[in-house]
């Protein structure tokens, strides 16, 4: 067989896997940039319910066991389109009993997103879609965003002791473009600035977007932050997701 032939071959097979939200094996075609005219989606998944491990279904297959909380998984390829997705016990059969879901969602072309599942303000689980902005920030500067996804009410950033993101409010996100460097950051109630969370030092990167989740439960005294990373103007170079 020639190798012309060999590789239109890896490109069908590779194309057909994309279409089904399987991952192909890493000889079976290119990159997968190459799948860009069929509309992928670069999606994470945040786990921000404390002390209840978890497992992950999308269209009914599980895709991650046994997940953490306080952990991020991805980011992974999927093909774009409509999706359902439901969160269960740890090590579950199926997803016929969800404890969160299931949920229809969207995920468009070429767009990154993370799935967090983790509380409302008043303590019940639930699920949140965040789009990441994955544009270039200038040079020398990384964008640091903070997700609000604890039971607690609205919080305020401040970095320093300063406030510069106030109000925030579950499930909602804020952002900000800071030089390259360390930001000494913690959370403190909306109007306050006794810190609820923290300080912690954080870490910005040039060209990076640094995601911080508040997450866990001011009434159970489990607040705390977990840390994703996302590499600006890069959407294709990641595994595909893997349903296992």
């Amino acid at each position: 067989m020639t190798r012309t032939r060999k590789w239109r071959i890896g490109v069908a097979i590779g194309a057909a896997l994309a279409l089904i939200g399987v991952a192909a094996p890493a000889n079976a075609a290119p990159h997968p940039s190459t799948w860009r005219p069929f509309g992928v989606s670069q999606v994470s998944v945040f786990h921000g319910v404390p002390a209840t491990p978890v497992d992950v279904y999308v269209n009914g297959l599980r895709v991650l066991n046994d997940f953490q909380p306080g952990t991020v998984a991805g980011p992974y390829l999927l093909p774009s389109g409509t999706y359902r997705l439901a969160i269960t016990a740890a090590d579950a059969r199926s997803d016929r009993n969800p404890v969160i879901g299931p949920v229809t969602v969207s995920f468009a072309r070429n767009t990154s997103y993370t799935v967090a599942a983790h509380l409302t303000p008043n303590g019940a689980p639930t699920a949140s879609v965040f789009t990441n902005d994955l544009s270039v920030s200038p040079s020398g500067t990384g964008r640091l965003v903070v997700r609000h996804t604890a039971a607690a009410p609205a919080v305020d950033v401040l970095a320093g002791g300063t406030p510069v993101i106030t109000g925030l409010t579950n499930p909602n996100q804020a952002a900000l473009v800071l030089p390259a460097g360390t930001v000494d950051a913690s959370v403190a109630l909306a109007g306050t600035t006794a810190p609820v969370i923290g300080p912690a030092a954080v870490p910005v990167k040039a060209k990076t977007d640094t995601i911080v989740y508040a997450w866990g439960s001011a009434s159970a005294g489990t607040l705390t932050v977990a840390v994703q990373s996302l590499r600006q103007g890069r959407l294709f170079d990641v595994p595909w997701m893997l349903h296992r």
